[in-house]
C-alpha cells in the first residue's frame, strides 16, 4: 500500500459514505491473500472462488456495522474463513468425491477463466493437500492460517474469533493427524523443524509442503 494513500479503515469508511471506488480498492489490496486462504481451506478452486465472492458481498453489505474493534484485513479474513467453513460443513452434510488436486472434470468447469491459483505441486505436496483436505474444517482453517499462510497464533485466533489456546490445540491435533496420514513419506528417523514437528529424512514436512505453491507470504 502507498504510505501516502488512505488506510484500510479510511477506505471502508469512504465506502460507507458512498464512495463507489473505495471498496474495490480495499478488495484489490487484499484479494490475493483472501484467495490463498480460501483455496487452501476449501481445497477446490471453484468452491473457493464462490466462497470469496459470497464473503466479499457480505463484507460490502456489513461495512456500516464494522466497529473498528479489529483491523479491517482481520475482519475481511474472518468473513472469508467463515464462508469457507460454511461450505465445508454443507459439503460434509452432502458429501461428494473430490479429486485429489482440488480440480473438477473438464466438462464441469466454467468457460470463464478461473482465478489465479498455486501452480501444480509435486506428488508429495499433493499428498499433503489431500491430508489437509481430510482434516475437520476447524483444524484445517487453523493450520491454513498458521502453517500455510504464516499468521501468528494471536492473529489466527482473532480471525477465527477463538482463544489462542484453541488455535494451538487445533493446530496440534491437525498436525498429528497429518503426520499419521503422511507416514508413507517418512524415509528415516528425520529431524524436527523449528515448530517442533517431526520432519522425515528425505521427505517434506506438512507445513513446508503446504507452503510450496503459494510463493511465500
Amino acid at each position: 500500500m502507498d504510505e501516502s494513500g488512505p488506510t484500510d479503515a479510511e477506505l471502508l469508511r469512504a465506502h460507507v459514505d458512498g464512495d463507489p471506488e473505495a471498496f474495490a480498492e480495499l478488495v484489490r489490496r487484499h484479494r490475493d491473500r483472501l484467495w490463498a486462504v480460501a483455496v487452501r481451506t476449501i481445497g477446490d478452486r471453484e468452491d473457493a472462488a464462490d466462497a470469496v465472492q459470497d464473503a466479499l458481498l457480505s463484507a460490502h453489505r456489513a461495512a456500516p456495522r464494522f466497529r473498528g474493534e479489529s483491523m479491517v484485513t482481520t475482519w475481511l479474513h474472518r468473513i472469508v474463513v467463515n464462508a469457507c467453513l460454511d461450505r465445508l460443513r454443507r459439503r460434509r452434510s452432502h458429501p461428494t468425491v473430490p479429486l485429489p488436486d482440488g480440480t473438477r472434470p473438464a466438462e464441469s468447469r466454467p468457460a470463464a477463466p478461473e482465478p489465479a491459483a498455486p501452480a501444480p505441486d509435486h506428488d508429495a505436496a499433493m499428498d499433503v493437500r489431500s491430508a489437509l483436505a481430510a482434516l475437520p474444517p476447524e483444524q484445517r482453517a487453523a493450520l491454513v492460517l498458521v502453517d500455510v499462510q504464516g499468521y501468528a497464533v494471536a492473529e489466527a485466533a482473532e480471525i477465527l474469533d477463538v482463544a489462542e489456546g484453541t488455535i494451538k490445540s487445533r493446530c496440534a491435533r491437525g498436525r498429528a493427524r497429518m503426520a499419521a496420514a503422511l507416514g508413507h513419506l517418512r524415509g528415516g528417523d528425520g529431524d524436527h523443524d523449528s515448530s517442533g514437528n517431526h520432519t522425515p529424512s528425505g521427505a517434506v514436512s506438512p507445513t513446508t509442503s503446504a507452503r510450496e505453491g503459494r510463493g511465500g507470504r
